[in-house]
């Protein structure tokens, strides 16, 4: 039995369970192996061929029929999705990477099971460059055998085998595939690796790629150690939902040391933002916004989110929440609203105090534009809006974004009246105890609807 048979006979029983089985087929050498091999052993019914078309090659059109002209000898489903790639970006490669794991997110589903064909070699490329990038353990670990894409799960069966396991069994079997001439142009970086640096290690050092893929495996025995850690410390800190994002107990956080408050940092980012910090963002945390002043309204942002202290917590905000600003609008508070920058303005009914809501005709929410004032139920006298803001426990950045609910009388004369902010209170003359048609208001993110 050949090592690409053998490999995925160790994971048969876990592929007898799935509901579907994928395999990513781009048409090159190694994709063919491993459908070829899934096919042998699983049958061509249980088997479906994924092609991405990323338009990226004049030759991308033949390619497709390529892949078509092979799965129907082989008898098997091919899927083809059709993705947009900007070729202006920075790296076009990983753009091309990107649209590629969007398509599988959102092609499995419950129980199935993506194969994808990286090897050995896939393995010591990515675990260098990596290096060359300056990546810490988590980088170092390179491609993981498994993980979970959607709703579904990918695996990786020929991440153990040096691709000229990969050559033998495609002559063995006389197989055919594409060769794509984008694979050797040097100027991508992998490329370099591939064609210019590999081949003068393992002249070198013959069994270099099983040797850095060993390395690889350390460094995520070491990864999954800090992850450990960083749950245990994080555990301690408190970590709760906020209005928006969440936060964490900054004296706790300050007792660790900066080890332990940067691996922490990194762990919790990695939770909750679309994209992990970099290392400067993470020193610039422990080194600005730790020792802040508590005058000072320090902040760190990064692609995926950023850091914010306020009233000794330290809080993590999801990237582009700022970029939409409020609008002005009506509301009917018998149905939630959801204002332009995704936060959602709810009136739910209440037995005990709240906001008489019955007799007003409608409602306006509106926002911070400077000079307002009003008097809280049960306070004596009115103030400044910004002062009462400065007295509630709402954060800084959240001030000029909270729903300021007006009436909205038919008789335009009486004007209209202010009669509560956002969730934090009722204005006086609009607060009651108790009684039919009594609200209690509710302001907060989209997702935690």
């Amino acid at each position: 039995m050949s090592p690409v048979a053998q490999q995925l006979q160790v994971l048969l029983p876990t592929l007898e369970q799935a509901q579907r089985i994928y395999v990513g087929y781009s048409g090159g050498l190694d994709s063919h192996v491993l459908l070829h091999g899934a096919v042998t052993l699983l049958g061509a019914k249980r088997v479906t061929a994924l092609h991405v078309n990323h338009q990226l090659s004049e030759q991308a059109c033949d390619w497709v029929e390529h892949c078509g002209q092979i799965c129907q000898a082989l008898n098997v489903n091919l899927q083809t999705r059709v993705v947009d790639v900007c070729q202006q970006v920075s790296s076009t490669e990983n753009t091309a990477r990107e649209a590629r794991y969007q398509v599988f997110e959102k092609t499995l589903g419950d129980g199935d099971i993506l194969l994808l064909a990286h090897h050995q070699n896939d393995q010591a490329e990515t675990v260098l460059y990596r290096l060359l990038r300056n990546s810490g353990p988590r980088g170092l670990a390179g491609i993981p055998l498994t993980r979970e894409v959607g709703r579904g799960r990918l695996l990786r069966p020929l991440l153990s085998l040096a691709r000229s396991d990969l050559a033998s069994y495609a002559r063995e079997h006389q197989l055919n595939w594409i060769d794509d001439p984008s694979n050797t142009d040097p100027i991508h970086d992998r490329n370099y690796l591939r064609h210019q640096v590999m081949p003068a290690l393992s002249e070198r050092w013959p069994g270099y790629a099983s040797r850095i893929s060993a390395s690889a495996r350390l460094c995520q025995q070491a990864d999954e150690l800090s992850k450990d850690l960083a749950e245990i410390d994080l555990n301690g800190l408190d970590d709760k939902q906020e209005r928006l994002g969440r936060s964490i107990d900054l004296s706790g956080l300050l007792v660790l040391s900066a080890l332990r408050q940067a691996n922490v940092l990194r762990h919790w980012a990695n939770l909750y933002c679309q994209s992990p910090p970099g290392y400067h963002s993470v020193m610039a945390v422990l080194q600005s916004v730790l020792s802040a002043g508590q005058d000072r309204k320090p902040l760190v942002v990064w692609s995926g989110g950023e850091w914010r202290r306020f009233k000794e917590r330290l809080f993590l905000l999801p990237s582009g929440w700022s970029e939409k600003a409020p609008e002005a609008c009506e509301w009917q508070p018998k149905s939630p609203l959801t204002l332009a920058d995704g936060s959602v303005l709810s009136a739910i009914l209440t037995n005990g105090p709240g906001l008489k809501l019955s007799p007003i005709e409608r409602l306006l929410v509106k926002f911070r534009s400077g000079g307002e004032r009003c008097q809280p139920a049960g306070r004596v006298g009115s103030r400044s809006l910004k002062k009462l803001l400065q007295e509630y426990p709402l954060e800084p950045w959240l001030r000029n974004r909270v729903p300021l609910i007006y009436t909205c009388h038919a008789d335009d004369r009486k004007g209209e009246q202010l009669i509560a902010v956002g969730d934090l209170w009722v204005c006086q003359g609009f607060a009651v105890a108790s009684g039919e048609g009594v609200y209690r208001l509710r302001w907060n993110r989209l997702s935690e609807t």
